[in-house]
C-alpha cells in the first residue's frame, strides 16, 4: 500500500538539498559536491521507487523504472563513501578516484538485473556475469582499502573483506536483487563509521550524521521474512529508514558549519600568534655601528625565532666573500651547526635562491624549499645528521641573496614535534618570519652603507692630513737627506760618525716611504676594472722584491694554483694591495726575534688558489699574530706589528679590496704566525 511518510521526507530532503548546493559553492572542495550529488541521487531514488516503497523489489513497476531507482540508490551510497575516503589513483595525467570503478560494476549488475533480465537471473553461461560483476566490485573495494587513510589499514580490509563475504552469502542463498539492497547497506554502514574516523570529534553534527547513515542502513534487515512478511514492523522500518535520510542530511549540514566555526577559531588564533610573534621579533634590538656587530646578533636572531614561531631549528647564514657562513643558530647540536657551517662555505652567493631557483614552501610565499644536497661531498656530517633539507626565507639583496634564514623542526599548533601535528603550514605561519628578514636584511643594508660612508669620511680626514703632513715634512725631509748624502761621501768621518750618518738615512728614507703611503689615501683612484692575471701579477712582484727578502734573510714562498682564472679589478691597486700585506709580513717577522721561539725560520709564504667563482690570495707569515684580527684593517690601531704605518697600509689595503668588489681578512695561525687572505670574484 502507498506510504505517505515518505511525502514530508522527500520535500524537507528536497528543500535540503539547496543547502548542499551552496556549501559546494562556498567551498569548491569534493567533500561537499560528493555530498550534494549523493542526496540528488538520493532524492531521484525516492521520487522512482515511491509507489512499491523503496526496497520492495515487485515487478509493479516497469523494469528500467526500477534499474534507475536502484541504480540511484548505489550511486547515492557510494558517493557519501567516496567522500568520506577520497582515495585516488593515477591514469596518464588524470585522477581518478577509487569509487568510481568500484560503483561502474555495481551499477552494471543493476541495469543488466533489473532492466535487461526484468529482475529474474539468466541461466547458462549469462548466469556468471552478476557474480563477476560482484567480485570486481569486491576486488576495486579491497584494493581502495589498502590505501592509507583514516582508518587504519588492517581494520579496514578486515570490515571489507566480511562485507564481502556477507554479500556473497546474499547472493547465493538470497535472490539476486537482495544483493544491490546489501551493497547499498553496506557502504551506508562504512560511511557511518567513516565519519568517526575522519572528523574524530563528539559533536552533534558527528552523532546526527552517524545515526542518520545507521538508521538508513537499515533496508538490509527486509532480507529477513520475520520482518519483511510482517506489514507493521516493516512499515516501522521503512519509516525509520526514510527519517534516517532526513537526519544524516541536517547532520552534514551541521558538520559542515562546526568545521567553519573551527575554521574561524584557527584563523582567530593564527592571527594572534602572528600578532604576538610580530611583537616579539619588532622588540629586536638590531646593531647598526659595524656590520660585525649586526652579525655578531644572529644566535639571539635564531633564538628568538624559535622561541616564537612553529620552528624548533633555526640557523642564520650570512654572505661573505661571495660565500656564506654561519652568523648564529638555535634548536641545532654543536655537531649540526659546525656541518652546516662547513657546507655554508661551498654555496655561492652568485644566483643563490633567486626566484623560481627553487619550489616555494608554501603557496604566496617568499619562502623557499631548500636541498642542501647539491653542496654536500661524499661523507658529510649534514648527510649523517639527516640534515640535508630545510626551509629557507631569503634576504634578496639589490645583486645577491645577501643572507638566508633556514628553518626546520615544524612544531603542531598544540605544541607537538614534527611528525605529529595534524594541520599543515600556511602562509600566514611564515609572514612574520618573512618581514623579519625582509628588516634583517634592510638593517644589514644600512649598516653597510653607513660603514662605507664612515670609512670615506674616515679616509677623507686622513687625506686632508695626509696632504698636510706631506707638505710641512717633504721639504725639511728632503733638506735631511742632501746633508745626510753629502756626508756620506766625505771621507773625513770615522767609523762611528759613518754609521751615524747611515742611520740617519735609513730614517729619513723611511720617513720618506711613510710619506708616500699617507699621499696614497688622498688620491682619486681612477683605475677602470679589467680582468687581470693574479699569476702574472704575483710573478712580477716576486722578481720585484726577492732582493728585500734575501736582505732581510726571509725565506719567501710563492704557490700558485694551477688554471687560476682571472679577477675583475684594478691591476694597479690589486698590487699595492699584495705589497701593504708583504710589508707588513716582513715587519712581523723581523720582529720575530724577541718572540720566545728564537730558532725558527723566518717565512713569508704567498698563496692563491681558487674555489668556485672566487680567488684567493693569501700571505701568510711566521711573525706575531694579531692582538684584534677583527680590528687588523682600522687605521692607527695601537699594539700591531710594525707599527702606525703597517697598521695605515693594511687599511688602504681593505680599502682597495672593497671598491673592487672584494674583500680582505685577519687570520691567526695556529701554533704561530698569521695571515691577510684577499678574496676577489673571478672574471
Amino acid at each position: 500500500m502507498p506510504d505517505y511518510y515518505h511525502v514530508p521526507a522527500l520535500v524537507l530532503s528536497v528543500l535540503l538539498l539547496p543547502a548542499f548546493g551552496y556549501l559546494y559553492l562556498r567551498f569548491r572542495d569534493t567533500r561537499t559536491l560528493l555530498w550534494f550529488l549523493g542526496f540528488l541521487f538520493a532524492m531521484a531514488s525516492m521520487l522512482l521507487l515511491y509507489t512499491s516503497g523503496p526496497w520492495s523489489l515487485a515487478g509493479s513497476l516497469h523494469p528500467w523504472v526500477a534499474s534507475a531507482g536502484q541504480t540511484s540508490m548505489l550511486i547515492s551510497s557510494a558517493l557519501f563513501l567516496g567522500s568520506l575516503s577520497p582515495s585516488r589513483f593515477r591514469v596518464g595525467r588524470f585522477h581518478v578516484l577509487y569509487v568510481i570503478p568500484y560503483t561502474l560494476p555495481l551499477v552494471a549488475y543493476s541495469i543488466l538485473l533489473n532492466g535487461v533480465f526484468h529482475g529474474r537471473p539468466p541461466g547458462g553461461l549469462m548466469s556468471l556475469i552478476l557474480p563477476a560483476m560482484g567480485v570486481l566490485a569486491l576486488l576495486v573495494a579491497l584494493i581502495w582499502s589498502s590505501q592509507k587513510g583514516s582508518i587504519p589499514i588492517a581494520m579496514s580490509l578486515a570490515v571489507c573483506a566480511a562485507l564481502g563475504g556477507l554479500g556473497g552469502w546474499v547472493f547465493f542463498a538470497q535472490e539476486p536483487a537482495w544483493m544491490l539492497v546489501f551493497a547499498e547497506s553496506a557502504n551506508l554502514l562504512m560511511a557511518a563509521m567513516l565519519l568517526l574516523f575522519v572528523f574524530r570529534r563528539f559533536s552533534p553534527g558527528v552523532v546526527l550524521s552517524v545515526m542518520g547513515f545507521v538508521a538508513w542502513s537499515l533496508s538490509v534487515l527486509e532480507i529477513f521474512p520475520a520482518i519483511s512478511l510482517n506489514e507493521q514492523l516493516d512499515l516501522q522500518l521503512i519509516h525509520v529508514i526514510v527519517l534516517g535520510k532526513v537526519v544524516a542530511a541536517m547532520g552534514m549540514i551541521l558538520l559542515t558549519l562546526e568545521d567553519e566555526l573551527n575554521i574561524n577559531k584557527s584563523a582567530r588564533e593564527r592571527e594572534h600568534r602572528a600578532r604576538r610573534e610580530l611583537e616579539a621579533y619588532t622588540n629586536i634590538i638590531l646593531a647598526r655601528r659595524r656590520v660585525e656587530d649586526f652579525d655578531r646578533q644572529g644566535s639571539d636572531i635564531c633564538e628568538i625565532v624559535v622561541a616564537n614561531s612553529r620552528f624548533a631549528q633555526a640557523a642564520l647564514l650570512l654572505e661573505s666573500g661571495g660565500r656564506y657562513r654561519l652568523a648564529g643558530s638555535a634548536g641545532l647540536d654543536a655537531a649540526t651547526a659546525a656541518a652546516l657551517n662547513e657546507v655554508g662555505a661551498r654555496i655561492p652567493a652568485a644566483n643563490f635562491l633567486a626566484p623560481g631557483s627553487a619550489r616555494a614552501a608554501v603557496e604566496h610565499s617568499q619562502t623557499m624549499s631548500l636541498d642542501l644536497t647539491p653542496w654536500l661531498g661524499p661523507g658529510d656530517d649534514l648527510k649523517r645528521l639527516r640534515f640535508t633539507s630545510a626551509l629557507a626565507v631569503p634576504m634578496i639583496g639589490r645583486s645577491a641573496t645577501e643572507g638566508v634564514l633556514l628553518l626546520a623542526g615544524m612544531r603542531s599548533k598544540k605544541g607537538g614535534s614534527q611528525g605529529s601535528f595534524g594541520d599543515s603550514l600556511r602562509a600566514d605561519d611564515l609572514l612574520p618570519i618573512e618581514m623579519l628578514t625582509a628588516r634583517l636584511q634592510a638593517t644589514r643594508g644600512q649598516t653597510r652603507m653607513f660603514e662605507k660612508l664612515i670609512d670615506s669620511e674616515k679616509f677623507a680626514g686622513l687625506g686632508q692630513l695626509a696632504s698636510n703632513v706631506t707638505q710641512q715634512l717633504n721639504n725639511p725631509l728632503t733638506v735631511i737627506l742632501g746633508y745626510a748624502s753629502l756626508l756620506e761621501g766625505t771621507t773625513s768621518l770615522d767609523d762611528y760618525g759613518r754609521k751615524g750618518v747611515e742611520s740617519i738615512l735609513t730614517e729619513a728614507r723611511r720617513m720618506r716611504s711613510t710619506l708616500e703611503s699617507l699621499s696614497r689615501v688622498s688620491r682619486p683612484q681612477g683605475d677602470q676594472l679589467t680582468a687581470v692575471s693574479v699569476v702574472e701579477l704575483l710573478a712580477d712582484m716576486e722578481q720585484l722584491h726577492s732582493s728585500d727578502f734575501l736582505q732581510r734573510s726571509i725565506e719567501f714562498r710563492l704557490s700558485v694554483a694551477p688554471s687560476l682564472p682571472r679577477v675583475m679589478c684594478s691591476a694597479q691597486q690589486l698590487r699595492q694591495a699584495v705589497l701593504h700585506c708583504l710589508q707588513y709580513a716582513m715587519a712581523a717577522v723581523e720582529n720575530q726575534g724577541q718572540a720566545p721561539a728564537l730558532d725558527e725560520p723566518k717565512t713569508i709564504r704567498l698563496e692563491a688558489t681558487s674555489e668556485g667563482g672566487v680567488v684567493q690570495i693569501l700571505v701568510a707569515h711566521t711573525g706575531q699574530g694579531f692582538p684584534y684580527p677583527e680590528r687588523a684593517f682600522d687605521p692607527f690601531v695601537p699594539a700591531q706589528a710594525g707599527g702606525e704605518t703597517v697598521g695605515l697600509g693594511l687599511s688602504l689595503c681593505a680599502t682597495i679590496l672593497r671598491d673592487n668588489n672584494g674583500r680582505a681578512s685577519a687570520i691567526n695561525l695556529e701554533p704561530r704566525g698569521a695571515a691577510i687572505l684577499l678574496e676577489l670574484r673571478s672574471a
